[in-house]
């Protein structure tokens, strides 16, 4: 269970890294998650999430009850340290990838925010410059003087 979760840990996180810097990688990266998010993926995605929410739970409520055990009998054996520690890697990877998946789609939707915005400022730019150009030759075409 704890290898399945460090290499998701180490995929998320190569994600969040790929989409913090502009980049060719980037572009693929969100294209591949808009791909993702169509269809069936948000169903998946979030039906997944879920499942490690829930076990997620499970895991925090079993080393609960083994530190509740070894605090009412006052006896630390080496398995219950071994079952604590375990417990306690499962339920801090499991933790983790949650919040770097929500990482990862909040990334997602600001960076296509901005690249949204940023196509719409250009275009305004465009329309904005082809506007004022002909009134720049016009006011050119006042000032100078005629001559008969």
């Amino acid at each position: 269970m704890i290898q399945p979760l460090f290499g998701l840990v180490m995929v998320e996180m190569v994600l969040v890294m790929s989409m913090s810097f502009g980049s060719p990688i980037r572009k693929m990266v969100v294209k591949g998650l808009d791909l993702l998010k169509q269809g069936r993926g948000p169903l998946v995605s979030k039906t997944v999430a879920a499942t490690m929410l829930v076990v997620f739970g499970s895991t925090l409520f079993t080393l609960t009850n083994i530190q509740k055990r070894v605090h009412e009998t006052g006896v630390h054996s080496q398995t219950d340290e071994v079952l604590i520690a375990q417990r306690l890697l499962e339920a801090s990877l499991m933790g983790f990838s949650l919040f770097l998946g929500l990482m990862i789609d909040r990334l997602h939707y600001y960076v296509r925010e901005i690249t949204t915005l940023k196509k719409s400022l250009e275009l305004e730019k465009i329309l904005n410059h082809s506007h004022e150009q002909p009134k720049s030759k016009r006011s050119e075409e006042t000032k100078k003087p005629k001559v008969n």
